[in-house]
């Protein structure tokens, strides 16, 4: 038996423990096509970003997904707006190692799980977060952020486990992060600010670098 390679790869959680501690932000890259993504994928790893997300309402998503983990297998790849178990199968074979979904499906959670992946279903309301938490996720995207304000993270702080990633997603930008990091956001996610179809590479990078200066400020 090869103990060594049973023990090489680390847990999903302890691979989203150190991509959120490098840089807690999720770049989301909504539009993305596998022709702009190593050019996108480089101005964000350069700008220290460990966690990249292709929605996969993108065009030729799970081509986009290959290039990139390719590139950057260091680097915590994978899949948005996940919404079946096929889905979450097909993002695996493309080498994602990242599940996000706008809500909370068991049987995508459940799908993650037994393919090692991380994953980050969408909640909106305590009842949603306990249950994701308790089918094994690894972590919550509180969605849409435009109704979950600061407020609603810290009383949602208050009880749910102290280790739960909590990261708000829509509409945050470099100004809004501070008020939801004092009520015990873990990070967030980036979409259109950050990134937009069509936008060079050297323009995300300049944003990318932007949002890592005010997470660190």
């Amino acid at each position: 038996m090869n103990t060594t390679a049973m023990t090489a790869l680390p847990s999903p959680a302890h691979t989203l423990a150190q991509a959120l501690a490098q840089l807690p932000l999720i770049a989301i890259l909504r539009g993305l096509t596998p022709a702009e993504a190593p050019a996108i994928g480089d101005a964000l790893v350069g700008s220290g970003f460990a966690i990249i997300e292709v929605p996969l309402n993108s065009p030729e998503p799970f081509k986009s997904i290959a290039a990139l983990t390719r590139q950057f297998p260091q680097t915590l790849i994978g899949a948005g707006t996940v919404l079946n178990v096929q889905q979450v199968k097909e993002v695996h074979t493309a080498g994602g190692r990242l599940i996000v979904a706008p809500n909370f499906n068991p049987a995508v959670v459940a799908q993650a799980l037994a393919l090692n992946m991380v994953v980050l279903p969408g909640v909106a309301t305590p009842t949603e977060a306990f249950a994701a938490l308790d089918a094994g996720a690894h972590g919550l995207k509180l969605f849409p952020a435009e109704m979950i304000t600061p407020a609603t993270v810290k009383a949602l702080r208050a009880v749910l486990p102290k280790t739960a990633a909590l990261m708000p997603v829509g509409g945050i930008t470099p100004d809004n992060m501070a008020a939801y990091l004092a009520a015990g956001a873990s990070g967030f996610g980036l979409g259109s600010a950050l990134y937009a179809p069509g936008k060079s590479a050297p323009a995300v990078q300049q944003q990318a670098e932007a949002f890592a200066r005010a997470l660190k400020g």
